[in-house]
Parts: structure tokens; C-alpha cells; sequence
């Protein structure tokens, strides 16, 4: 019995290609914990597309209220998550990334002695979210990653070596498909009239609160001096998000901008396939727009230490920097990205392993892999 944690319509995309294989497969019974943005009308109820995407053990929690502090939600979230698995007595819980919901289900499962795979360990940011993904890494018996460089990262930081399983980045899989849907067909779903457009996705960093009003009013005067055509979708639901919504709201009006709460994960990728640009904060400006050969402008510390290309431009949050990125932001279609996340058959090999005698061999009791010799009197 599986157990996947979700909280974000971000930590579901990378998770959906992994759930809908195992879903087939009669050795795994299969459910879906759903807490988070997922159930805040807010961020457009997202629930409805895991249960449009034939995924049925669903079940839900709220864990929150809007404008609740995160540390507020973390403890919910362990506490509905904490009576859900004592019922559910599952032999695994699967959690992604860096997100307070992965946080307290690494948490739950560890206290209760029961196995916890985190998947794309071994990252790095800007932000925050650096001690929430290394933290959730420690408490987790499995590891999931993207590539070497995260792998090494988990060696670096105790974990054994036998327990991290290269994989690739399992959004990929969905990237990769022949059926999503077409720009025509999206355009239609969500009322886009535009033939040319951008995409704006920009999230507040916590640490840096008291900049954020100043950097969204920069950001929106930026993108209003462009005359371009600009998607917006809404931030996600951290401290400080009902400062860059204010700020929407002011521009709804504006006739180069469409406004969305959130979209379905296919129906983004193939807008973002097409689009001139993405703009913001955002880790698919550092993880998908590449992959797509597309131009990324990414402003200010919440992306800082992710992977570099010749397709990201980070800058800080000045006018006249932005809209000369904006004005020079071309696409590069010849340019070949390197595939530093994978190839698309994450969901493949995770079967795979799972599937695997041994994989269910693994120790309740973690150890700690030292590297290297340390004097412990200094």
C-alpha cells in the first residue's frame, strides 16, 4: 500500500506520471492524500484535475485557511496526515520536493515507523525551502533524484548511497507526451486570445518580505512598459502571497493580461511550449523552460543556486534591467540543452525499483554515512 502526499498543483505535476503508472499495476494499492493550495478556492481548487486525471483513491484534508501562517499549516498538516496513515497502515509514503505538506508527511512516516521515499532531493535554492528539502531528505529512507549532482548532494549530507535511485525528474514523462492537448484547443479552454504571448509565474520569498510589495510593483511596471502579451498565473500560497495578488488585482483590467488562479499541468506545458518567454521566480523557468528551448528571465534570491543555462537570465529587480531582458529575450531553438534532468522515463524506472525484492528490505533504522575524517574536540 502507497501512500502519495500533495499539497501543490507544482508537487502533483511531478508526481502524476508516477501515480498513473503504479495505478495500473495490481501489486501496488495505490492512494492520494490531497491537502494544501489543492483544496483553497483561492488557488482554483485544484483537486478537480487530480480527480479529471482517473486517479479515484483520493482523499482530502484542509489544512488550512487563507493568509495562515506556515508553521500553522505544518501542524495541521501532520495532524490530519498523522490519523489518515494509523487507518490506512501503508508500507510507503511518497513526498516531493521542499513543500511544508512533504515536510509533515516525511515527518508522520518517520515517527510511525513507517518506509518514506522523497523525490528530486538533493537540490538547491535560494530560499527557505534549501532547509525544508534537506530537511525532509533526512527524515526519508528513499531517495528519488534528478541527476548525479543531487545524488551527490544527498552522499554529501549522511545518506547511504544504495538508498538514492537515479531517476530523472518525472515531470519530464509528461513533457515528453504526444498527448497534450493543442495550443488551439487550450487557448480555447481558458479564453486566450492572444497569438503571441508570455508567461508570468512569481512567488514571495519569505525571507525577504518586507522587499516583496516594492518587487511585484517593479515586476507589473516592467511588464506594462513591454506592450507584450502576458499569461499570469497566481503565486503559490506561502506568507506574503495576498501582496502579489493585491497587485494583480489592480492590472486585471489590463488588456495585455490574462489572470489565472492556476491550469491544468498539460494545458501549461504546451503554453509554455509556445510562448516567447517566462518571467518570474519561478523553478519551471529553471526546469522546464529550458527543456522546451525556451527564454527564462529569473528575478532576484528564490532561484539563485538552481541549475544555470544559456537560456536563464537572473537579475535583480530594476526596471530598465527587466525590460531590456524582456526586449531581448529571443527564443533559441537551435540551442541544445543539455538533458540534465532526464529523458522522460522517470515513472518507468520508479516502477521498476519499487517492484524490486530488496526495495522492500530497506531498514526502518537510518544510519549516517560519514565522509571523511573530523576532529570532534574542535
Amino acid at each position: 500500500k502507497i501512500i502519495f502526499l500533495t499539497g501543490t498543483r507544482a508537487d502533483f505535476g511531478k508526481m502524476k506520471s508516477i501515480i498513473l503508472r503504479l495505478k495500473k499495476n495490481k501489486r501496488f494499492d495505490v492512494k492520494v492524500f490531497v491537502t494544501g493550495m489543492h483544496l483553497m478556492q483561492r488557488y482554483g481548487s485544484t483537486v478537480h484535475e487530480i480527480i479529471k486525471s482517473g486517479i479515484r483513491n483520493i482523499y482530502t484534508y484542509v489544512n488550512q485557511k487563507n493568509n495562515d501562517d506556515m508553521d500553522l499549516a505544518f501542524a495541521k498538516t501532520i495532524k490530519g496526515f498523522s490519523e489518515f496513515i494509523k487507518k490506512q497502515q501503508p508500507d510507503l509514503i511518497v513526498v516531493h520536493g521542499d513543500r511544508l505538506e512533504a515536510l509533515a508527511g516525511a515527518s508522520v512516516g518517520l515517527l510511525n515507523n513507517i518506509l518514506v521515499a522523497h523525490i528530486e532531493g538533493g537540490e538547491v535554492s535560494g530560499t527557505v525551502d534549501n532547509s525544508i528539502r534537506h530537511a525532509i531528505s533526512k527524515m526519508c529512507h528513499i531517495h528519488f533524484v534528478s541527476n548525479q549532482s543531487h545524488k551527490k548532494r544527498l552522499i554529501q549530507l549522511g545518506e547511504m548511497r544504495n538508498k538514492i535511485f537515479l531517476i530523472g525528474s518525472p515531470d519530464i514523462d509528461i513533457m515528453n507526451s504526444k498527448k497534450l492537448p493543442s495550443l488551439k484547443k487550450v487557448k480555447e479552454l481558458y479564453n486566450i486570445n492572444y497569438s503571441n504571448f508570455s508567461i508570468v509565474i512569481f512567488h514571495p520569498v519569505t525571507t525577504e518580505l518586507k522587499f516583496l510589495p516594492k518587487q511585484i510593483k517593479t515586476l507589473m511596471k516592467s511588464l506594462s512598459l513591454s506592450y507584450k502579451n502576458y499569461i499570469i498565473i497566481y503565486p503559490n500560497n506561502d506568507k506574503g502571497s495576498e501582496i502579489i495578488l493585491k497587485e494583480y488585482k489592480r492590472h486585471n483590467k489590463n488588456k495585455y493580461f490574462r489572470i489565472f488562479r492556476s491550469m491544468r499541468f498539460e494545458s501549461f506545458l504546451t503554453l509554455l511550449k509556445n510562448s516567447d518567454f517566462i518571467i518570474g521566480n519561478s523553478s519551471a523557468g529553471i526546469r522546464e523552460a529550458p527543456y522546451y528551448n525556451i527564454p527564462a528571465i529569473n528575478l532576484g534570491t528564490r532561484q539563485k543556486n538552481r541549475y544555470k543555462n544559456k537560456l536563464i537570465k537572473n537579475i535583480d529587480f530594476n526596471i530598465s534591467k527587466i525590460t531590456k531582458a524582456i526586449d531581448s529575450s529571443k527564443k533559441k531553438r537551435e540551442l541544445k540543452i543539455k538533458k540534465y534532468f532526464g529523458e522522460g522515463k522517470s515513472s518507468f524506472k520508479f516502477e521498476k525499483i519499487i517492484s524490486s525484492k530488496n526495495f522492500w528490505k530497506t531498514k526502518i533504522q537510518k544510519g549516517f554515512i560519514d565522509k571523511g575524517y573530523f576532529d570532534v574536540t574542535n
